[in-house]
This record gives structure tokens, C-alpha cells and sequence, in this order.
């Protein structure tokens, strides 16, 4: 079965494009003030050990994300 590939899939040095931001409520909104909208490029600098936080880039600046919320962004 084919399934979406998001944020938390892609490993360091690999870059995505936003297609959905899912999640509803507060992460939702939290995630989108961030700057994670549909249509940005963010690259994946570096990950945890455990793979929890998640450490990318975009639009400019570095962002450090749970494991968690990444699965919550599809990419590209």
C-alpha cells in the first residue's frame, strides 16, 4: 500500500516541499505560525540520536521539531 511520505521520513541532507499540514486545533495552528505552510522547501540538517528532535530549515531560519508533529507534515 502506498502511503504519504512526511517530514519525520526524511533523513539528514534530504529536502522536501510542503503539500499538507495536518493535525487539527492547536498543532495545526501552531505548526502553520511556524512557517510550515503548503508550498515551502525545508531541508532536514540533522536529527537526534533517537531520531526525536527533528532539526530543519526553511524559509531562513533553523526550527527544531518533535518527531511526533513532523509525522504531521506531508511532503513532496
Amino acid at each position: 500500500m502506498w502511503r504519504t511520505k512526511t517530514l519525520g521520513d526524511l533523513r539528514p541532507g534530504q529536502s522536501g516541499v510542503v503539500l499538507r499540514v495536518s493535525g487539527q486545533g492547536a498543532l495545526k495552528r501552531r505548526l502553520v505560525d511556524m512557517g510550515i505552510t503548503p508550498g515551502v522547501a525545508i531541508f532536514v540538517r540533522k536529527k537526534a540520536p533517537l531520531g526525536d528532535p527533528i532539526e530543519v530549515n526553511l524559509r531562513g531560519f533553523a526550527l527544531s521539531l518533535r518527531r511526533d508533529d513532523a509525522v504531521k507534515i506531508e511532503m513532496e
